[in-house]
């Protein structure tokens, strides 16, 4: 048995550009980070003695015979990509709902193929994890979607990304004081919209529209660089975060009119008038978590405005994705 636990993860500034279509012409660059929520894998060898030869356990359970009979199309992109011709028992759990601008579906692509190596015996550094689950995700399942959410899955931490003209990426971790860091997490506040949605279809809009957006985009790049000033000079008030990430919010609605929707700014809205400073809806856009930034003596009045909705705790991790149970052959190791 071999479980491995990758994390969600949250972006601030730059998500667009770190999609292929855009950044290997014109370079892009993120601000994200890893949270202490996580998507688990557990994987297994399936004994000889069932009818199927294939069991998978998510929000359905599949029992197959073949590799092209699993409905879930990651997990057969993964295991055909893989060759896996041995019998296979994998479960999928979450601590948050999939479909919800968190990165889970690279979370769990990048942790069934960490766990799937890990049954075989081959260690896989982050580098190359990374590079796999984007290739499975962007070249043989020909999703729409970016670059950012493998990355941050496979290397954890709170980090700048750059995604280089003509391909490739550089992953430079974040050098921010204990307690310039702790300041800032107490002014982010997380809450699910209620609404989830198919982001490969809205990354698709905003993809579509990437030839008339080239002014938007190149203003969502420069983000990074006014993110990592306000972030890294202690003396600037972290208040100048959040009006950046109000008008990094303005921005992303602007690149299709799939981003948002009536509901979700409507809440955003409400969020404003009770206190927040800024924010922006998560992931592609269309419904899923939506980060709030406002000062910690403002956050209960807020709680009180958004009461309908679910708040969810969080703190920034560093570990990526980890193999945390690794029993091979059903034994503990000692």
């Amino acid at each position: 048995m071999i479980i491995s636990r990758t994390p969600f993860r949250i972006s601030f500034v730059g998500g667009g550009t770190d999609y292929p279509q855009w950044f290997e012409q014109y370079g892009g660059a993120v601000i994200a980070a890893t949270i202490n929520h996580y998507c688990y894998i557990s994987c297994r060898h399936l004994p000889p003695f069932f009818d199927h030869k294939y069991r998978i356990a998510y929000s359905v359970i599949e029992n197959v015979k073949r590799l092209e009979d699993i409905q879930h199309p990651a997990v057969r992109a993964i295991l055909n990509y893989l060759d896996c011709q041995t019998g296979l028992e994998i479960h999928h759990d979450a601590d948050l709902p999939a479909r919800s601008g968190l990165g889970s579906s690279s979370s769990f692509t990048v942790g069934l193929v960490n766990a799937i190596k890990a049954l075989r015996g081959q260690y896989s550094d982050v580098e190359t994890l990374a590079k796999l689950a984007i290739h499975i995700e962007q070249n043989v399942i020909k999703e729409a979607v970016g670059s950012q959410d493998q990355i941050l899955a496979a290397y954890g931490g709170f980090n700048r990304v750059d995604f280089l003209q003509g391909g490739g990426f550089k992953v430079t971790p974040l050098i921010i004081s204990n307690e310039r860091l702790d300041a800032f997490q107490r002014h982010l506040m997380l809450y699910f919209t209620g609404f989830s949605r198919f982001a490969p279809e809205v990354a698709q809009s905003k993809i579509d529209n990437f030839g008339k957006k080239y002014n938007e985009l190149m203003t969502m790049r420069q983000m990074v660089e006014e993110a990592l000033a306000i972030l890294q000079n202690e003396q600037t008030d972290l208040l100048q975060f959040g009006k950046l990430l109000d008008r990094a919010w303005q921005y992303k609605r602007g690149l299709s009119a799939k981003v948002s929707t009536p509901e979700i700014d409507a809440i955003y809205e409400k969020a404003l008038r009770a206190g927040a400073t800024g924010g922006k809806l998560l992931g592609a856009g269309g419904g899923g978590f939506i980060l709030l930034f406002a000062e910690p003596e403002k956050q209960a009045q807020i709680q009180v405005a958004l009461s309908s909705l679910i708040h969810v705790p969080f703190r920034f991790e560093n570990q990526g994705s980890r193999i945390v149970l690794y029993q091979p052959n059903g034994l503990a190791l000692v």
